[in-house]
């Protein structure tokens, strides 16, 4: 299970290395803190208001190739997939679907403007160049402007720690006839840091739908690139890439398993800061595309575009004050079999933290969005922490936020005669989080979300004479989701680690249940350093109380799944790892006729240079 940190980590923005000194010859490098971004001005994760959760990358690497399964450990995240590696995987944080999520990686919004709600397809998001992953929780449009209402999963490729030359590699084989290799090197100076990573997988999978045996597969090629370079005290520029070439097998229906997707996802954002005063400046652009053809498909051709160009200015105005503010720009663009939509937005933004002691954090952020085709969106937030005294910490967070319409729900084929409004939404998040030491922690985090301007499909006075089945419309009800998070983690002895996490989740619009989401999702998990290289793991989850469906949505089987994993580290640079996921062979679903992945068998071997 995913380790809940209490590290510093590094989310929307990269830190520059600093020089300190030569030894024997060689340069010492030391990175400076590396901060949480849960807002424009940064923070530690021991100190915001914000809920975030981080999953590092050995924990990565333990619960295998696909990135859903580390996110579905995270208290409040859950998954749903029509399948294995590559499959539609649909996240949800705290009830509430992708469509609810923004994602970033390396800084670069990944979330695809030609499906119909803009989302991020996790399926086909593998592990191999992961870092980390911050799921920052609660309303963050004030921050990330739409598609953030349920919370934001920012991902962070491998970056290069030590003076030069340095890296990882791995190799894994597993069950499905599952080969996956990955590689990233780079180098790092007191003015220079390069980053490259390459992964490739292939897998020949198992039958996505219960009623089939047909296997469906997957493949993925993929690269990321981050380089950048201090050009004086001030100044400092750098880029950032992604690459990932794929294709996965489906079963289109019961009767027709012919279906594949392939994909390939391109990305890339430049940037440059320079230091005026007390002032820091960031000015960036970013392109990201997308392109899917289903030959099979209703429609066959998808492209989805997105250029951002942003301005970030941070400083401090006193001791205890500092403020933060800026501007970006968005274009969004979509063809699907050759018909074009687009549409373009302005925001300004800015933030102001205070720290008034030691014991308490502050900050309010206001952002303003002018969209071309619908009215403009204000969006608040303020996140609050306050330390009761060494071990205990209190933190709350309250936001307003929206989900603009999709550029399919505006302009594609099934759009009515009308203007379609946000979704609007107001959160509040309560936590109370204490520490032992180093021996471990507790944390408790109630949560409330409410949604209304719902957009859906559905009969309504603006659809045109031709839609008879109906259009995306404005409709009726209100969408509330809250609950409770429990977690923590304690090491029992100075070889015996234990951890868990539980949440409980009451999601419904108007008191219909939502579909897909547990009520009750448990996960504990055991680690023993077995010898001074042998270490050696089983993690629990128990997942009860969830409904699937159209029309009527009936219950899915409870279920219970072990995994076991262990690790051998021959030297400080080279180990071998194997895992046994769902050991005992639960068969269960996370989504109506389509399978869960059966007893899968896992080994690894990673070294670092």
């Amino acid at each position: 299970m995913v380790r809940l940190t209490s590290k510093l980590l590094l989310c929307t923005t990269l830190v520059a290395p600093s020089f300190v000194a030569a030894q024997d010859g060689g340069t010492v490098i030391e990175l400076d803190d590396i901060v949480v971004f849960g807002g424009l001005l940064p923070t530690n994760l021991e100190t915001t208001g914000a809920t975030i959760d981080v999953v590092e990358s050995d924990e990565l690497t333990t619960e295998g190739l696909g990135s859903v399964a580390a996110l579905d450990a995270v208290p409040g995240v859950s998954v749903a997939s029509n399948g294995g590696l590559g499959s539609q995987s649909a996240v949800r944080i705290r009830g509430l679907a992708d469509a609810y999520i923004g994602v970033r990686i390396d800084g670069i919004d990944v979330t695809d403007p030609s499906i119909t709600q803009t989302r991020f397809n996790f399926g086909n998001l593998t592990t191999g160049a992961l870092d980390r992953v911050a799921v920052i929780k609660g309303t963050q449009s004030a921050i990330y402007g739409s598609d953030a209402i349920a919370g934001v999963i920012e991902v962070e490729t491998w970056r290069p720690e030590v003076d030069g030359f340095s890296g990882r590699a791995g190799a894994e084989i597993g069950s499905f006839e599952t080969y996956a290799g990955r590689l990233s090197f780079g180098y790092l100076d007191d003015r220079a840091e390069l980053a490259l990573s390459l992964g490739r997988i292939t897998s020949e999978g198992f039958s996505s739908r219960v009623d089939d045996d047909e296997d469906d597969g997957f493949e993925e090629s993929s690269a990321n690139l981050f380089a950048a370079y201090q050009i004086s005290d001030d100044i400092r520029v750098g880029i950032a890439g992604l690459w990932a070439d794929s294709s996965n097998e489906f079963d289109r229906s019961t009767s027709d398993n012919s279906g594949e997707l392939d994909e390939t996802r391109r990305g890339a954002r430049v940037f440059g800061e320079f230091q005026t005063g007390a002032w820091t400046h960031e000015l960036s652009f970013s392109r990201y595309e997308t392109e899917r053809f289903d030959a099979g498909g209703f429609t066959q051709e998808f492209t989805g575009e997105r250029d951002t160009a942003a301005y970030l200015a941070r400083g401090e105005i006193s001791p205890t004050v500092a403020l933060a503010f800026g501007a970006d720009w968005t274009e969004e663009r979509s063809s699907l079999d050759g018909a074009e939509y687009d549409a373009e937005n302005s925001a300004i933004f800015g933030e102001i933290k205070t720290t008034p002691n030691d014991a308490l954090e502050l900050s309010v952020t206001l952002r303003y969005d002018d969209y071309s085709d619908f009215d403009g969106q204000l969006s608040g937030r303020a996140a609050l922490s306050y330390q009761l005294n060494d071990t205990t910490l209190l933190r709350a967070s309250i936001g307003t936020g929206y989900r603009a319409p999709s550029l399919y729900e505006r302009f594609g084929p099934f759009a009515g005669s009308g203007t379609l409004d946000p979704e609007s939404s107001r959160s509040i998040d309560l936590g109370i989080e204490h520490d032992y030491g180093d021996r471990g922690f507790v944390r408790a985090t109630v949560f409330w979300t409410e949604i209304d301007d719902l957009i859906g499909f559905g009969t309504s006075p603006n659809c045109l004479p031709s839609q008879t089945f109906g259009c995306y419309t404005q409709l009726d009800g209100v969408t509330r989701t809250r609950g409770l998070e429990l977690s923590g983690a304690y090491d029992v002895t100075d070889r015996l680690r234990f951890s868990g996490a539980y949440t409980l989740t009451d999601a419904d619009t108007d008191g219909d249940r939502l579909i897909r989401v547990p009520r009750h999702d448990l996960s504990l998990a055991l680690e023993a350093d077995v010898t001074d290289r042998l270490q050696a793991g089983i993690t629990v989850t128990r997942v009860a109380d969830i409904l699937d469906g159209f029309g009527t949505p009936t219950p899915l089987d409870d279920y219970t799944v072990v995994d076991v994993s262990a690790r051998y580290a021959f030297n400080d640079t080279l180990s071998v790892y194997g895992a046994i996921d769902n050991l005992a062979d639960t068969s269960y679903e996370t989504v109506r006729g389509f399978n869960a992945p059966e007893r899968t068998i896992r080994f690894g071997i990673e070294t670092t240079f």
